[in-house]
């Protein structure tokens, strides 16, 4: 330390040796394990629901007591207790005796009818014959074993007395023989049926052939053709009538047969006069003619009509003859054959002027005609309205 330096002096003033006791105590070298410490485990959170309180630790179960040294141990006899002597056995106690049988009962008396005696000559007992002497079995050359003693047994059952057979009794008298059953009534008979024809007895088929078997017969081809037949034969007879008569188309001629039409002033009026009813009558009608026809004897046919579709001719016809009725004062209409199918024909007798007239209409698909005549019978005018049709009314399908 320099003069006039006031600062303390810093560090050791000097050396000092420490006694033993004085030093301090060294911390123990760490134990290498080869592993990194384990660092305590953490406080285990608490569940859901768990209580609060900490269940008390179990006190560890104590320690063993430390095992003994072998030298120190009580020796242990290993055949203490058990027999050690001969391995003669002692011999086994007697069988209890067998109780005998119990007596049978004695026989039931026999309560029926007594049997009649049975005169039967007693049977011939054969005497036996001796038999003859068996030869002695020769001794054994080994000394025979003791026999056992014999253990008392059961003496046998005691025989039941059999009772006697039940004599036959007496023949009675024969019954009657049942009669005879009646014969089977005979089976009805049946239509037979030919069997399908085979092959002949003895034919084989070819090798390396199967018999081809029957062919069976099928029918749906008939059920078919009757559908057909029912699906298209009945529009077919019904539509072929329309088509050949529908649609048609009405001109009068000048002259038919006989007739001639007439052209005065009268016969035009009555003409339109006609047509005006028959367009009132039908109004659904296509076209409306009419027209007055004579002949030089003085015969008068005055006809009118219409063309247009018609469903119902028969019905429109008989309808026709009704309309008339009043003005004519027709009787009773009569049916006429046309021998056209779907063309249907009605004359009936009257008077108008104070003279007789027949009545005539036609009716088919197509057309309506009518027709009055004077001084004609009823099959006359059917059959000259039927010639004045063809003249007048023609189809598209001629």
């Amino acid at each position: 330390m320099f003069p006039g330096d006031e600062r303390p002096a810093v560090g050791p003033q000097g050396t000092r040796m420490f006694s033993p006791d004085e030093l301090p105590a060294e911390p123990p070298a760490p134990r290498w394990s080869g592993s990194a410490a384990v660092p305590p485990p953490k406080p285990r959170k608490r569940a859901w629901g768990e209580s609060a309180e900490i269940p008390p630790v179990p006190a560890p179960p104590p320690a063993p007591p430390p095992e003994q040294p072998a030298e120190h141990r009580t020796p242990v006899d290993p055949w203490a207790g058990a027999d050690t002597g001969g391995w003669d056995l002692p011999p086994p106690p007697p069988p209890s005796p067998t109780l005998p049988y119990p007596a049978a009962p004695p026989p039931r008396p026999y309560s029926g009818p007594p049997a009649p005696p049975v005169h039967s000559a007693p049977p011939v007992h054969s005497p036996a014959p001796p038999e003859p002497p068996r030869p002695a079995p020769p001794r054994a050359a080994y000394p025979a074993a003791p026999r056992p003693s014999a253990y008392p047994v059961s003496p046998p059952p005691a025989a039941y007395p059999v009772s006697p057979p039940p004599a036959s009794r007496a023949p009675g008298p024969a019954r009657p023989a049942p009669p005879p059953p009646p014969p089977p009534a005979p089976p009805r008979q049946r239509r037979a049926t030919a069997p399908p024809a085979g092959p002949p007895p003895g034919q084989q088929a070819p090798r390396g052939y199967a018999p081809r078997p029957a062919r069976k017969r099928r029918r749906w081809p008939w059920y078919l053709l009757l559908m057909l037949a029912c699906c298209c034969g009945c529009p077919a007879y019904y539509g072929v009538p329309m088509a050949s008569q529908y649609p048609a188309e009405a001109s009068l001629p000048a002259e038919v047969a006989d007739l001639r039409l007439r052209d005065d002033n009268t016969s035009k009026a009555t003409a339109k006069q006609l047509e005006a009813d028959v367009r009132k009558a039908h109004w659904l009608a296509e076209k409306t003619f009419a027209g007055v026809y004579a002949t030089p004897a003085g015969k008068r046919v005055t006809v009118f009509g219409g063309t247009g579709f018609r469903f119902t001719p028969e019905s429109d016809a008989e309808d026709e003859i009704t309309r008339l009725t009043g003005q004519y004062s027709l009787g009773e209409a009569q049916v006429v054959d046309t021998g056209v199918r779907g063309r249907h024909q009605r004359c009936a007798v009257g008077r108008a002027d104070g003279q007789d007239v027949v009545v005539c209409t036609s009716v088919d698909h197509g057309s309506i005609a009518t027709a009055v005549f004077t001084r004609l019978s009823l099959d006359d005018s059917a059959t000259l309205l039927g010639t004045l049709r063809e003249q007048m009314v023609t189809t598209n399908q001629k």
